[in-house]
């Protein structure tokens, strides 16, 4: 038997250690690089790898579990106001990162099994309307929670919120290291590339598990899963309290990086545009989620880059603004994708080919 599990397991190639070694080459040096442009270049990539976190944690919910969410973002916002009220001035409270970011995983994780709960016997739209509601009605709280006592500050926010910090180091603050000037934004690159790397990890070992496979089977067919011995409420409930901590973890890298936070920043469209990113990648695919992630969160500050100053050299002023130009070209791009590759940019070999059968069968 031990042979055969030898066997079984083939070596990594030469070739797939060279890319590796590439990448990692590549993802080192690119914050330098684009430091070149302007550190907001940087900010910018900052904020991609917290929409890839995000991407990863709802691809649980909606990619393995087939669980339609469009209340996500309200677990990005237990995390951000977790590490708000926990380290900032607001309470007085200034704890450090290995106290806040269990209690953000925690607590997102607590909202994400009551999202869970009252919602196990729903699909589809009414799945969809319930989880649009929850993070609805977070949003609410958080922007009315400043009275009697006063626990978010209301639509004001918080701020002041502290950095980031390990002992002495401040990620939020430039600083000289074995000669090298590094800024925060360049600190917060490579701390929140770790992070994500590690979620990645844990998202590819979970997709291969046992849970992974029940999630699956559940997003396949639920009456038949139960009837193989699943229990579909719980793995349901896991699926919604495993995305949602992802999901609280990049609200706290968000607070800390920002160091304001508000309710404004949890709005309804932020939960749409992460659902695009994972369904433009590729549902159930972790590197199609991560490119749908980079794209959608990335596009629309190289469109601002280049449409402003095209205009003002064609026209002498800006006729049409970035913004809506994005939304433009978003909507049309996501129509396109529906009617050609309705699997998504980069989709996994199985939704690839349980698409193409039933479109032969239709």
């Amino acid at each position: 038997m031990s042979s055969l599990v030898s066997s079984s397991r083939q070596p990594i190639s030469p070739k797939v250690w060279l890319g590796i070694v590439l990448c990692g080459a590549v993802l080192a040096v690119l914050p330098f690089l684009l430091g070149m442009a302007g550190q907001s270049w940087i900010r910018t990539l900052n904020f991609a790898l917290i929409y890839v976190m995000l991407a990863l944690g709802l691809n649980i919910v909606v990619g393995f579990a087939g669980l339609l969410d469009l209340g996500y973002i309200a677990f990005y916002a237990v995390g951000a106001y977790v590490w708000a009220m926990l380290a900032s001035p607001h309470f007085g409270l200034h704890l450090p990162f290995w106290v806040i970011l269990p209690v953000g995983f925690v607590m997102a994780s607590i909202a994400g099994a009551l999202l869970g709960a009252p919602t196990l016997k729903l699909r589809g739209d009414y799945l969809a309307i319930v989880t649009l509601g929850f993070g609805e009605i977070v949003r609410i709280f958080l922007n009315n929670m400043d009275a009697p006592v006063n626990i978010t500050n209301g639509p004001q926010g918080i701020n002041r919120i502290d950095t980031f910090k390990v002992g002495d180091f401040l990620f939020g603050r430039s600083q000289e290291i074995f000669g090298f000037r590094i800024t925060g934004p360049e600190k917060y690159y490579y701390l929140l590339l770790a992070i994500t790397i590690v979620i990645v990890v844990i998202c590819v070992r979970l997709q291969h598990s046992r849970i992974g496979r029940a999630w699956e089977a559940v997003r396949e067919d639920e009456v038949a899963a139960k009837a193989m011995g699943i229990n579909t409420r719980n793995i349901k409930l896991l699926a919604f309290a495993m995305g949602a901590s992802f999901g609280g973890i990049a609200g706290c890298l968000f607070a800390s990086m920002q160091g304001f936070v508000s309710p404004e920043s949890f709005s309804l469209t932020e939960s749409i545009m992460v659902l695009c990113m994972v369904v433009l990648g590729g549902m159930g695919n972790i590197p199609g989620v991560i490119l749908g992630a980079l794209l959608l969160s990335v596009f629309p500050e190289l469109l601002r880059a280049v449409v402003v100053p095209l205009q003002q050299t064609l026209f002498g002023e800006v006729i049409l603004d970035p913004e809506g130009i994005r939304m433009l070209l978003f909507g049309f791009a996501l129509v396109l994708v529906m009617i050609f590759r309705p699997e998504g940019l980069w989709p996994s070999a199985l939704r690839r080919r349980e698409l193409r059968s039933a479109k032969g069968a239709a």
